[in-house]
């Protein structure tokens, strides 16, 4: 205990007396021990079996790259699937005890809530994962005894480093999910916001090993340990032990969420000018923070687009700019760009890219969002540098087809990334004294203070530019050398 902090002592402390309770009755449940045992022992020797398999079929046909890159992903299945297990643990950590009756004891104790809720996490975490460990262990054993295949180093540091990553990010979620609901039901209702996640990211992962491109692993596991301190502190700010035993029954109140919703958005202006008068003085600024971070992502953005040049070239005739302006101002009319029937079409479809951004960021802490904005600036830069690097005129290029209208679709993107990522975050540190769902519904307000108000506008004056003046400019600009 002399490495820990004198301040986190009684913290471990507490929460070690409640994970040491809840371990205890978990090891006496042969429900929960069947299935970790099952997932233990039985499943690696299947993996093993298939990994044999796999191996002497790919070797037959010529192709042992393929089976050498399938049992690093199934020594990832091995220990993934144990760590399943705590989902269903954490899930009924306090919905389970309220539905058993024996939560209102639990929370009388003089025990803090930062001591609860940590011991509940501990408790949903280590039975898991030492089942995963083991089961990790078997597996090796029987490919080094089978096919003697053994793992390098730094590629079974990964796999033990995102099993751990996924088991806590799976645990805080589906505690924060528990302390939130009255009934085991809604918990695993909701848990579907946890197993379809990190599902995908189950596939993103395989298909990353499968390509052998195990350095972008390290990357996944960063991003896995944000998500969990996230995660972690979003449990814990929210954890109050009075409205946990205060809340009875889980009630959908529309009429009440469209009168916090609509407050939060009028605010109190009553007149269209003076509801834009708070939306410039008091709702923007409150994106300072966000649109500078926002204006740094999207720079990385273009940065990266001009790295993907290097490692990625097109081919020279694909990006050449000499005498492309010739008939330019036809072509395009021809789709309506100079005509404006391509105004309506323009506008919607960056409507419908916002409104996706905003929908993706919703539900990933605005992550999506933010990376969905981040693309096109990224498209841009790659297609710049390959313009350099095929010996043109980058400059010309961005000047010609991007400048015009990019001169308020950029600012545009800025403000929705920015009130995206406010909403996405808005969970994560609800004020004092609000519920999670009146926090949320206010932020949703707030972003759509922004959307409305000053992001449509400008998307509506940028599609105007795209239609009529882009490409003017372009043909003027690329007709000749």
């Amino acid at each position: 205990m002399s490495a820990i902090p004198a301040p986190a002592r009684p913290l471990l402390s507490g929460a070690m007396l409640v994970a040491g309770r809840e371990i205890r009755d978990q090891l006496r449940d042969w429900r929960i021990l069947a299935p970790i045992a099952l997932l233990t022992l039985f499943f690696p020797v299947l993996m093993n079996f298939t990994a044999r398999e796999a191996v002497g079929f790919v070797n037959r046909y010529g192709a042992p790259l393929i089976g050498e890159r399938l049992i690093p992903f199934l020594l990832m299945v091995v220990g993934f699937f144990p760590i399943s297990i705590s989902l269903v643990i954490a899930l009924e950590s306090f919905a389970g005890e309220r539905e058993r009756l024996s939560l209102e004891p639990l929370l009388a104790t003089p025990l803090t809530d930062a001591q609860l809720y940590l011991g509940k996490m501990i408790a949903s975490l280590m039975p898991p994962l030492t089942a995963s460990y083991l089961g990790i262990g078997v597996y090796l054993i029987g490919l080094a005894v089978q096919i003697g295949w053994t793992p390098p180093p730094a590629l079974l540091l990964q796999v033990l480093l995102l099993t751990t990553g996924q088991a806590v990010v799976m645990v805080s979620g589906a505690v924060v999910i528990s302390s939130q609901t009255t009934s085991v039901r809604a918990a695993n209702l909701l848990a579907s916001f946890i197993i379809i996640p990190i599902s995908q990211l189950i596939i993103g992962e395989s298909m990353i090993m499968f390509w052998g491109r195990y350095s972008i692993l390290w990357w996944i596991l960063l991003a896995l340990l944000i998500m969990a301190i996230v995660l972690g502190r979003m449990g814990m700010q929210m954890f109050n032990r009075e409205e946990l035993l205060g809340r009875e029954i889980d009630i959908l109140n529309l009429r009440l969420g469209w009168r916090v919703f609509w407050e939060a958005f009028r605010g109190e202006a009553n007149s269209l000018t003076s509801w834009y008068r708070s939306v410039l003085s008091e709702t923007l600024p409150r994106l300072r923070g966000a649109l500078l971070l926002m204006a740094g992502l999207l720079a990385a953005g273009y940065a990266i687009g001009v790295h993907l040049a290097s490692i990625y070239t097109l081919p020279a005739d694909l990006v050449r700019l000499e005498g492309i302006g010739e008939g330019l101002a036809e072509q395009m009319a021809r789709f309506g760009m100079l005509s404006g029937r391509g105004l309506a079409w323009v506008v919607i479809n960056n409507v419908r890219a916002m409104a996706l951004a905003s929908l993706l960021g919703g539900f990933t802490f605005g992550v999506l969002g933010v990376v969905l904005l981040m693309t096109p600036i990224g498209l841009v830069g790659y297609f710049a540098a390959n313009v350099a690097l095929a010996g043109g005129d980058a400059p010309r290029f961005l000047l010609a087809l991007v400048a015009p209208h990019a001169l308020l679709e950029v600012p545009a993107a800025l403000l929705a990334g920015a009130a995206i990522m406010r909403l996405g975050l808005a969970v994560i540190s609800p004020p004092e004294g609000r519920s999670l769902g009146h926090a949320w519904l206010t932020a949703l307000a707030r972003w759509a203070r922004i959307m409305a108000g000053i992001v449509l506008p400008i998307l509506i004056a940028a599609a105007t530019l795209e239609v009529f003046v882009t490409p003017l400019v372009a043909a003027r600009l690329l007709a000749g050398p």
